[in-house]
């Protein structure tokens, strides 16, 4: 039990970073000290594994189940997730408001944040070269581009959410990118939030009596949320470690060159709303946008001396 609540609060201390956009669930992953366990428990998975689950009757398969689930450290991804999962359920409602009738102060704190982590990230590349400066112009350029896109009116369809999904949890899993970043720049962070929100007040308005219509339509979003994540997790996830195992300081220079070029939606949201409420000033952006740089730039003086 005592093991099941280390890992539990862990995984609730990564839930939580992963709705901060610019904020990354694998740095948590990285400063807790499960990261490597992390990425060596999820490409341990083998659905082939599995089989014995086929024959519950059988004591010898539910003795190889068991041996099997240990060895891929299921109980310790369980635990995780649901701390993960935990998190992002209570903080999500908290971010959704916030976004919605603070968007000034939000926005510029969300600025701060993801140009903090991309000033330290690009600091991970060691040298530059033509290449690696091509790369950096070309995914400043599409971010730049696919943000002014998703800063209006964007299709939230389930094929969209379940790409959003896919390529939110193989951002959350390394260490410096935010998952809740590329929603953002996808235009989905907003509608994914306030979707949960009402999947889970649809759930206790159920519980309450109320119609089962409203956690049907939110629930299927959130599910199909769900399996793109896990999608992402076994085929977007192994890719991009692959990259950046073999191609370190390119893939690094694309995924911080991203964030840059996206830096444009938080700005646009902060001016078209300044002066909208009494936190809506210039002032208040430019400060939480500090504060938000400056929370990157302890976490990152923090694990200055951590490898992954």
């Amino acid at each position: 039990m005592r093991d099941f609540l280390a890992v539990y609060c862990k995984g609730f201390s990564m839930g939580a970073a992963d709705v901060v956009p610019g904020v990354s669930g694998g740095t948590i992953a990285l400063i807790v000290g499960i990261y490597d366990r992390l990425i060596r428990a999820i490409t341990a998975i083998d659905p082939r594994a599995f089989r014995p689950a086929l024959r519950p009757h059988d004591p010898e398969a539910r003795a190889q189940l068991r041996t099997e689930l240990e060895r891929m450290e299921i109980p310790f991804l369980l635990s995780l997730g649901l701390g993960v999962g935990t998190a992002i359920v209570l903080l999500s409602s908290l971010m959704h408001e916030a976004a919605t009738t603070y968007p000034v102060a939000t926005y510029g704190f969300f600025f701060g944040l993801i140009a903090a982590s991309a000033v330290v990230l690009y600091g991970e590349i060691d040298r530059w070269t033509v290449g690696r400066v091509a790369i950096s112009v070309g995914a400043i350029a599409l971010a730049f581009a696919v943000s002014g896109t998703t800063a209006g009116d964007v299709p939230h369809g389930l094929p969209i959410v379940l790409v959003a999904g896919a390529v939110a949890i193989c951002a959350m899993i390394l260490p410096g990118v935010s998952g809740a970043f590329f929603l953002l720049i996808l235009g989905q962070y907003e509608y994914m939030t306030g979707t949960l929100r009402g999947f889970i007040d649809a759930l206790f308005d159920l519980l309450d009596g109320g119609a089962l219509a409203p956690v049907l339509e939110t629930g299927t979003i959130v599910v199909v949320f769900g399996v793109g994540a896990v999608v992402g997790l076994f085929t977007m996830a192994h890719a991009v470690g692959y990259a950046l195992e073999r191609y370190r300081a390119a893939t690094l220079a694309a995924l911080v060159s991203l964030m840059v070029g996206a830096l444009r939606l938080p700005a646009e949201r902060v001016l078209s709303n300044l002066g909208e409420t009494s936190l809506g000033t210039p002032g208040i952006a430019v400060a939480m946008a500090f504060v938000g740089a400056g929370a990157v730039l302890l976490v990152d003086w923090y694990t200055d001396d951590l490898e992954y």
